[in-house]
């Protein structure tokens, strides 16, 4: 299970910190994405990690957000700075087994937060 919090609304150029908790799974033998839904729009990958650290991230986020995982805790983060309108979205967690931009290839979802941007 996968449960994410610390959505809310900040005004353009904030900063949000997005947190996941896994439970009843070893989080060490998967990969974590954060992915996001704006309305009327698919879902795309925002940054994922492995369980060595290795990252990948969407080309709208780069140098902006940076995300973090502590194994031993099973908590994955999701540091958000220089926040734009276009960032608001419902943020999901997912485990996988890659850093795929495909949700497809995501087996464990969150139930998602919001994050809302105010220009």
């Amino acid at each position: 299970q996968l449960v994410e919090s610390g959505g809310g609304s900040v005004q353009a150029g904030g900063s949000l910190r997005l947190s996941c908790a896994a439970s009843g799974r070893p989080a060490a033998i998967d990969s974590v994405g954060w992915f996001r839904q704006a309305p009327e729009k698919q879902r795309e990958l925002v940054a994922a990690i492995t369980t060595t650290g290795v990252t990948n991230y969407g080309d709208s986020v780069k140098g902006r957000f940076t995300m973090s995982r502590d194994n031993a805790k099973k908590m994955v983060w999701l540091q958000m700075n220089s926040l734009k309108p276009e960032d608001t979205a419902v943020y999901y967690c997912a485990a996988g087994r890659s850093l795929s931009p495909r949700p497809g290839l995501y087996n464990y979802w969150g139930q998602g937060t919001q994050v809302t941007v105010s220009s």
